[in-house]
């Protein structure tokens, strides 16, 4: 209370007593002159005298008005500078940071409560989630996930890790707000790097006194149900009060220089200063090895597959090149509607000799996509892996029946053909419609009818046969379909006609082939490739990512048209 009391210049001092009864002085001097409506600003800075300038030096404002001091009691206040200083820190800390050195610029007294630490950590908490103490942090030097980049970094000797940590001690929340979370919110959020056909996942979050890039990697195949793994590309802090350090992550020799550019708007890049960090002193055939547990989770000699041993190096020599530059590219979370099927978001799936690739699914009405995040040199990241048609749900035979592959294919390919006939009727109706709308001055409503008819009559049928199907239904591959992992969910909800894209190496001649869409439950789903004959199993990512979410439906199918184009 003294402190705020100090830095708006009011109080008990004998300065004030003495300014008062200058005021009251004054004020009986203009009591015989007649009134003027005056705003309270030029009343207070008609006469400005010496020692009122004086007073605005010292204490950090204007005088306040003679009412305020000398004012009966319970009088409502006429501005902010006669509101209670610990009041006006509410107050100020209650508003956007943004606001703030606008704020700042109306007077003296205003800049000095702004220069209160309490509005600005109020502001670090609520605007991006910094929950920690300054003065704590000089004492325990630990902040959340840092703990990793402190362990594998072999200058630190002691508990205390001073060697690497900022000086929390001389810092204040208001240069962690302006020069760090201010000045880099623009990455925050979820990117995809551009590694070529492999793409990958980026999550950039504020954590404790830090920003820092996280790489989300799938589990080790073929365990689709396994937590996400991650690992730290990049991070930025204060290693001094003004000063925010951008260091790279890369490698296994700790924390060096590194470099941020923001390019334009939802793209951004890295770079390394110090690539001799990245290297390992057995040579490139170390880190292979070192590279190879750490994405497959095993050695070389565990995997007799020779195609899988080429694409596996053949990943290893591509993605090494992009280990001292990367650019990034902002990717949304999918909008929900209480109508989606489940709800949409990101997913892990089994992709053969590929291994464990993620992908986005999001609803489009009566269509669902499946958008790769992560890539293959088949399919690239950014391509559409799978389209499910809401619109021609699956009836599957009895358990036995459906071991037949054969049967299977004929109920898929039965499908494909309504859908083709369909499609076909769809264009028919459209150019006539167009034919007679150019015949006629108003469109002929019969045939529009007829049109709304048959979607309704569609939808019904939609509606009719998920209504009909039971909870749930027993499942099983049929004979001589290959799954990466045979536990599979032995029951279904429902099962949708799809296609699929496959291409050759290269992504040359791709192609969509029909193909079963299987919802499981609300977290996992899998797609039969019948051309293929290969299943692929598909599981939920259980990450809450913050700062992800599209700003609206238009923003979300912009961005897939965006990376898809990348793609191709």
């Amino acid at each position: 209370m003294a402190v705020c009391a100090r830095l708006c210049g009011v109080g008990p001092a004998r300065g004030c007593r003495r300014r008062g009864a200058a005021r009251e002085q004054r004020r009986g001097n203009a009591d015989s002159e007649p009134d003027t409506d005056t705003d309270p600003e030029e009343a207070g800075g008609g006469g400005v005298t010496e020692d009122d300038e004086a007073a605005e030096r010292i204490e950090g404002g204007r005088p306040l008005p003679p009412s305020v001091e000398a004012g009966p009691a319970g009088r409502a206040p006429l501005s902010l500078l006669e509101l209670p200083p610990e009041l006006l820190v509410q107050i100020f800390g209650s508003l956007p940071g943004t606001d703030l050195p606008s704020l700042a610029r109306v007077c003296t007294t205003f800049r000095r409560i702004l220069s209160t630490d309490t509005i600005w950590r109020r502001r670090c908490r609520e605007e991006y989630g910094v929950c920690e103490n300054l003065r704590k942090l000089e004492i325990t030097g630990a902040s959340c996930r840092d703990v990793y980049a402190k362990r594998i970094n072999p200058r630190v000797k002691s508990g205390r890790f001073m060697r690497i940590l900022p000086d929390y001690e001389h810092m204040e929340y208001r240069d962690v707000y302006t020069c760090l979370l201010h000045r880099y919110r623009h990455i925050l959020g979820l990117w995809q790097p551009d590694i070529g056909p492999y793409g990958g996942l980026l999550n950039v979050v504020v954590d404790g006194l830090f920003i820092i890039g996280w790489m989300y990697l799938p589990p080790h195949d073929p365990h689709v149900d396994d937590p996400m793994r991650f690992k730290p590309l990049f991070r930025i802090h204060l290693m001094e009060r003004k000063c925010a350090t951008v260091e790279c992550m890369y490698g296994h020799k700790g924390p060096h220089n590194g470099h941020i550019q923001i390019v334009k708007k939802d793209e951004f890049s890295t770079k390394c200063n110090q690539t001799d960090h990245h290297r390992m002193s057995g040579g490139r055939q170390e880190e292979f090895r070192t590279w190879l547990r750490e994405e497959w989770g095993r050695t070389l000699e565990d995997i007799f597959h020779e195609h899988m041993q080429e694409l596996i190096l053949m990943k290893f020599i591509y993605t090494s090149q992009y280990d001292n530059c990367l650019t990034y590219r902002r990717i949304y979370l999918p909008p929900s509607s209480p109508e989606d099927l489940i709800q949409p978001g990101l997913f892990k799936g089994t992709y053969g000799s590929h291994g464990l690739e993620i992908v986005m699914l999001s609803f489009h009405g009566k269509k669902a996509k499946g958008t790769k995040i992560t890539g293959d040199p088949n399919i690239p990241a950014g391509q559409q892996t799978v389209e499910i048609d809401l619109a021609h749900p699956l009836q599957l035979p009895d358990i036995e029946t459906l071991r037949d592959f054969s049967e299977l294919s004929r109920i898929v390919l039965e499908v494909q053909e309504q859908v083709r006939r369909e499609e076909q009727q769809r264009e028919q109706r459209q150019e006539e419609q167009e034919h007679s709308q150019q015949a006629a001055s108003q469109p002929a409503s019969p045939l529009a009818g007829e049109g709304a008819e048959g979607e309704e009559t569609a939808a019904g049928a939609e509606g009719t046969t998920q209504d009909k199907a039971p909870a749930s239904q027993p499942f099983v591959l049929p004979t001589g379909v290959i799954s990466r992992n045979e536990d599979y969910p032995r029951t279904c909800r429902v099962c949708f006609y799809g296609t699929g894209l496959i291409a050759g190496h290269g992504f040359t001649s791709p192609e969509r082939t029909p193909g079963v869409f299987v919802l499981f439950d609300d977290d996992r789903f899998g797609f039969i490739w019948l051309e293929l004959k290969s299943f692929s199993l598909y599981s939920r990512i259980k990450v809450s990512f913050q700062n992800a979410q599209a700003p609206s439906q238009e923003a979300f199918d912009e961005m897939l048209k965006n990376i898809q184009f990348l793609a191709t």
